[in-house]
């Protein structure tokens, strides 16, 4: 409860940061310490947080790659960062996160070009109310959330290794999860459960995937501590944020009425894409970064 009030004050916690702080003030904070002109892939950057985070990098002089489903909103995102960022490089990919075929083909797209990867934030994501299946078999929600996010980060690991001992420039990948994960109780993971139409829940297929999130994270960092990889990955709970899943989590008249109450004490987007840019890559034996609070692994 005490956490929960200091989230709704806006009250810093250990990043420095609290609920009220924006993506503007990170950059300008760490405007001394993160050096520009490095690349980062932002996965979901063509609504809600994502799109901030975008922003805020380009702002930046960082390049931008969104891998999108939507290539009209991403070229729409593109000119909206562009007339905010006129010098901003921005580098859109045709790409289905819920598709491994997909994945694989941006990810070989990207590698072609040979261009150095600093970045990656694994930020996109759905909720769906009923049971789909993604073009592999597999539930939709499981598939974006965690699967194709799982491929893309093992096929870019190399990557971001490789480009931290050339540059000396720490790398960062960054898991958006979820507090929600937490609503998953041991003997309660099962995915099985989920495959038929009667037993499927979306906001237990949602919390699955975002424990799947960190769990990913956990393993992710212990390999990377094994190699001494100057790469680290956290996992981030940005905090409950007006976006479109969450509103698309409920309907009805009474729900609605309900969001729209709620929304006054929610955080907008530019608040809650904070908690990912706090965790910037610095310069080899600069000062230390900030760090984020709550789902953190190092």
């Amino acid at each position: 409860m005490k956490e929960t009030w200091r989230y709704l004050a806006g009250i810093a916690g250990p990043s420095g940061y609290g609920s009220n702080s924006t993506a503007e003030q990170v950059i300008q904070d760490s405007a001394c310490l993160v050096p520009p002109h490095l690349t980062a892939i932002i996965t979901g950057a063509t609504s809600g947080i994502g799109v901030e985070t975008a922003r805020a990098l380009a702002k930046k002089g960082m390049r931008i790659v969104i891998p999108a489903r939507d290539l009209t909103k991403a070229a729409g995102v593109k000119e909206v960062i562009q007339k905010e960022s006129p010098n901003a490089e921005i580098i859109i990919f045709e790409t289905d996160m819920s598709s491994f075929v997909s994945v694989k083909r941006f990810c070989s797209g990207f590698l072609a070009l040979g261009l150095p990867l600093n970045i990656l934030i694994n930020n996109a994501g759905i909720y769906s109310q009923k049971l789909e299946f993604s073009e592999d078999k597999i539930e939709m929600t499981f598939a974006t959330n965690y699967l194709g996010h799982y491929l893309m980060t093992e096929l870019l690991l190399e990557k971001m290794i490789e480009t931290a001992e050339q540059t000396g420039i720490q790398g960062r990948i960054i898991n958006l999860s979820s507090v929600i994960h937490s609503w998953v109780k041991r003997d309660a993971f099962c995915l099985q459960k989920m495959l038929s139409p009667k037993n499927y829940d979306g906001t237990r297929a949602y919390s699955q995937s975002k424990l799947a999130n960190i769990l990913h994270v956990k393993e992710i960092a212990r390999q990377l501590r094994a190699r001494n990889a100057r790469v680290t990955i956290n996992a981030v709970h940005p905090g409950i944020v007006k976006t479109g899943i969450l509103r698309a989590s409920y309907k009805g008249f009474l729900t609605d009425s309900l969001y729209f109450i709620a929304s006054k004490l929610l955080k907008s987007t530019s608040q809650v894409c904070q908690r990912s840019l706090v965790i910037s890559p610095v310069k080899k034996d600069s000062c230390t970064y900030r760090q984020t609070q709550r789902l953190q692994v190092r």
